[in-house]
């Protein structure tokens, strides 16, 4: 699915295996429960924040992740951390349940664009955006043909597109050999997972208008696209 798709999809909301609420705050309006959506969301935001609360404290390490959605009801990812890294030694040592956070498009959003601001004054600015949460307990891996499966398979991901992809067997072998000496893999089955669409569907049909007009304005290519988001997401009733 394409990322604007994941991003505007409006389908009828479908509980999530593994979610008996919503730890994070999310407004029913913001919710999006239906795990299509959210898989494709994860494919199309690729890099992620992994969070762990390790022995010392909060931990936290930018990850490019794989995700395979048959693995398991609501799928499963799989990224490497640097050895050297205190986060996959903590993971190796004493692997405990941690987070995964996608980010996607956001945006300020101006109290000058709602209508409510000329009716009465009573508005603040607010931010828009989009995430998506996933919860399980990451388990590492040192096995030389499983890393090389990971990397070859995170390596077309990224260059399958391109006019002339590179390949991992494109470097030297003791080279690539080397180098994944210095790395450990991690599989994270996703045993919750979470998403929230951000935009402004609590405000009245006025403001929502408001919005995508401020927001389309704008000379930012991000400003514009969270208004093509807030436009296909507006509740059917404003």
């Amino acid at each position: 699915m394409a990322a604007s798709a994941v991003l505007h999809s409006r389908r009828t909301p479908a509980a999530v295996p593994g979610s008996p609420g919503f730890p994070v705050y999310i407004p029913g309006a913001n919710a999006e429960r239906d795990l299509p959506t959210l898989h494709a969301f994860i494919d199309a935001h690729p890099l992620a924040i992994l969070v762990t609360h390790a022995a010392d404290g909060l931990v936290a390490t930018h990850v490019p992740v794989l995700l395979d959605r048959a693995a398991g009801p609501n799928g499963s990812l799989t990224f490497h951390l640097a050895r050297a890294n205190a986060h996959a030694r903590s993971l190796i040592e004493a692997p405990t349940e941690s987070l995964v956070i996608f980010s996607g498009p956001d945006a300020y959003i101006s109290p000058e664009w709602y209508a409510t601001k000329r009716e009465t004054g009573r508005v603040v600015p607010t931010w828009n955006y989009v995430a998506v949460h996933a919860y399980g307990t990451p388990r590492t891996f040192d096995d030389a043909a499983d890393l090389r499966a990971h990397l070859d398979a995170l390596t077309a991901r990224h260059e399958g597109q391109r006019p002339q992809p590179w390949q991992v067997g494109d470097a030297p072998a003791d080279y690539i050999a080397q180098q994944m000496t210095a790395i450990v893999g991690v599989r994270f089955a996703i045993e919750r997972l979470e998403g929230k669409w951000k935009m402004s569907q609590n405000r009245p049909a006025a403001d929502i208008d408001g919005v995508i007009r401020g927001l389309g304005a704008s000379p930012a290519s991000r400003d514009r696209e969270v208004a093509d988001i807030v436009r296909e997401r507006r509740p059917d009733t404003a």
